[in-house]
């Protein structure tokens, strides 16, 4: 059974874990280097009541974990945040993403927040059709933003209005 909760700071270890799974073996996130635990303590202050972190958890044990973040520090853009989610890699395709997209959008609805944006990096169709069956819309390309693994790639724009 998994259970979907906040983010508390004993999870980071777990959280900063599936994190660095992502960055060293796929192309879902742009870092390229290992985030330390400094860093990522200085990622979970910069949350808070409006811009939560839950985990999936499964006996015990953090399996996945989304965030929304803030899209900018320009005030005109405070109802807009950033959807980030990670799911180790054993646990993909059995519904972890799915369970952490929808709470959090749930969470989103209960914070009058209006619009979620979702970067999803070329080839990660599980992710682009997740988002789709959840009611994203796609809103464009940006071409070859980012470089990885030597390949420079596209990242498609999803948004969700709330």
């Amino acid at each position: 059974m998994i259970i979907i909760r906040d983010a508390v700071e004993k999870d980071l270890p777990e959280i900063l874990f599936i994190y660095n799974e992502a960055i060293e073996r796929t192309l879902a996130t742009f870092d390229t280097e290992p985030r330390s635990l400094e860093k990522q303590i200085a990622w979970f202050n910069d949350h808070g009541p409006t811009h939560p972190i839950i985990v999936a958890e499964q006996n015990g044990k953090v399996i996945g974990w989304a965030s929304l973040s803030r899209w900018s520090d320009r005030a005109a853009y405070d109802g807009t945040v950033e959807l980030s989610f990670y799911v180790l890699e054993l646990h993909q395709g059995k519904g972890v993403g799915k369970a952490l997209l929808l709470a959090l959008l749930e969470k989103a609805d209960n914070l009058s927040l209006h619009t979620i944006i979702s970067r999803i990096t070329e080839g990660n169709e599980a992710s682009i059709q997740l988002h789709k069956q959840v009611g994203f819309e796609y809103i464009g390309v940006m071409k070859q933003v980012g470089k990885k693994f030597g390949r420079l790639l596209d990242v498609h724009m999803f948004q969700f209005f709330i």
